[in-house]
């Protein structure tokens, strides 16, 4: 089912289509996830539709919609941005050193604007909220996500309700009301928020932005690859180490990699390895890595500081699964305690400011690195999901 696309937009976005079942939806769609079978949306693209070159891109400079022709939103007048994206590839030379790599580099997300990558992903789901006519948005998070869904949400004047469970951090909870959305405190954890949420959207209509029911927040996420390519010339590190909770950034940037691929803009097309680092805490995925399961099993008690890796049951695992192999990546699960030590670590040596779920993934590419599955000619790109001061808390309670 095509959908066609306005003459004033240069989106070659064509239609919906479900990753498990294959049925395909317009791209007006708006009721997720697929009627069919519950699958996950995924946009599709007119590849040979795009006429211009990577050189546009290179010459284009303001947000993450440098990036519009690979992007799912047609009209342009739609889109809603605060200048996420464009975030610093930072070189970490001591770090490098430390790990016994070539070279070391932290995508850094904590300098966008509610200081998480979350807004790549809610800026897309926005604004396709906003072309749509959708008044009321609305998705269960573990803080950050609702954060960062209420803020766009305010600046394209719409409702918003956000499920958070308690644990979430205050800061959290402020902002969110701060910006105007309808706060639902939730007792447990995130699954507990999914279930609150979902049963109150079934009684409303509200259009969701959660994390793999809209199509659209793993579109704004791929923006990451676009930009990690494009900062090293085209080309692709040896391995991206991803905190990963439900896993949008890493399927998104992988997604960035083969459409780049299938556009012949990468001079090195070797793929890079995605590993997966994850909380021993909760590590359903990396369980699954080290069992050569094709699915994970849910993690029973699910308990780690680092909130937004503490996934259970991430539902799109097979997707992660699937790229894992593919890219000939890996998994490491690390203990809370290396976590915090490897954002210490990066603040000292570096002067990056990570949250304790991105210093997961430094820790896990520690870990990889001890148990010689990264070498020394190896570039890596950890990717900094959110800004030290998500958990400035933990991180001064650890120094003290």
């Amino acid at each position: 089912m095509t959908q066609s696309r306005d003459a004033d937009t240069s989106s070659v976005a064509t239609h919906l289509q479900c990753r498990s079942c294959g049925d395909t939806y317009d791209l007006d769609t708006t009721r997720f996830p697929c009627a069919s079978c519950g699958g996950i949306l995924d946009p599709q693209y007119d590849y040979d539709a795009v006429d211009i070159g990577r050189e546009a891109w290179e010459n284009r400079s303001g947000s993450m919609w440098t990036y519009r022709e690979l992007l799912p939103i047609r009209d342009e007048d739609a889109v809603v941005t605060m200048g996420e994206g464009q975030t610093p590839l930072v070189d970490c030379p001591g770090l490098a050193e430390e790990m016994g790599v070539e070279r070391l580099l932290i995508k850094d997300e904590g300098q966008n604007p509610t200081n998480t990558f979350k807004d790549r992903g809610q800026s897309a789901a926005i604004s396709a909220a906003n072309e749509q006519g959708a008044e009321t948005v609305a998705l269960p998070s573990a803080g950050n996500a609702g954060q960062s869904a209420s803020a766009y949400a305010a600046r394209a004047g719409m409702d918003c309700h956000v499920f958070l469970n308690h644990q979430a951090g205050d800061v959290k909870k402020d902002l969110v009301r701060a910006h105007g959305a309808e706060l639902h405190l939730v007792d447990g954890k995130i699954p507990h928020a999914g279930a609150a949420f979902n049963e109150a959207r079934d009684d409303a209509d509200w259009y969701s932005v959660a994390t793999f029911q809209t199509p659209f927040r793993h579109e704004g996420k791929k923006t990451m690859g676009f930009e990690i390519f494009e900062q090293l010339d085209w080309s692709t590190p040896d391995h991206v180490v991803y905190p990963t909770g439900g896993g949008v950034g890493l399927v998104g940037i992988w997604k960035a990699y083969e459409e780049l691929r299938r556009l012949d803009w990468l001079d090195d097309p070797s793929p890079p390895k995605m590993d997966v680092a994850q909380s021993e805490e909760t590590a359903p995925v990396v369980r699954a890595i080290e069992t050569g399961a094709t699915e994970h099993s849910p993690w029973e008690r699910p308990e780690s500081i680092a909130h937004g890796v503490e996934i259970p049951d991430p539902g799109a695992s097979p997707w992660i699964l699937d790229i894992v192999a593919e890219s000939g990546g890996s998994g490491a699960a690390v203990h809370d305690t290396r976590a915090i030590d490897a954002a210490i670590d990066a603040a000292r040596k570096e002067g990056v400011e990570m949250c304790v779920t991105s210093a997961v993934a430094l820790a896990g590419a520690m870990k990889l690195a001890e148990r010689g599955d990264l070498s020394e000619d190896d570039e890596v790109v950890i990717i900094n999901t959110g800004a030290g001061v998500k958990s400035a808390g933990q991180l001064g309670r650890a120094v003290c």
